[in-house]
C-alpha cells in the first residue's frame, strides 16, 4: 500500500509539472494525464509491479488521449 502511495504522487507531481506549462489545455491533454494516473494506479492495483503500474499508465495515457481527441473534435465540428 505504501508503494502504491509513493507511484501515484510521483505520477501526480509529475503531471503537475507538465501541465503547468500549458495554458490553456484541450481535451486530449487533459485525457491523457487522467488517464495515465487512472491507468499506473489501476496496473499497480491489478499487477503489483512496476512494469504493470508503467503499463498501465501508458495505455491509460493512450485511451486517455483517443478520448480527450475524439472530444475536441465533435467540438470542433458544431
Amino acid at each position: 500500500m505504501k508503494r502504491l502511495a509513493i507511484t501515484t504522487a510521483s505520477i501526480v507531481l509529475a503531471l503537475s509539472g507538465l501541465t503547468a506549462c500549458s495554458s490553456n489545455p484541450t481535451n486530449a491533454q487533459i485525457g491523457t494525464g487522467v488517464g495515465a494516473v487512472a491507468g499506473g494506479v489501476l496496473g499497480d492495483a491489478v499487477f503489483g509491479s512496476t512494469l504493470g503500474t508503467i503499463g498501465g499508465a501508458a495505455a491509460g495515457a493512450y485511451f486517455g488521449n483517443q478520448v480527450g481527441d475524439n472530444m475536441d473534435g465533435n467540438r470542433r465540428r458544431r
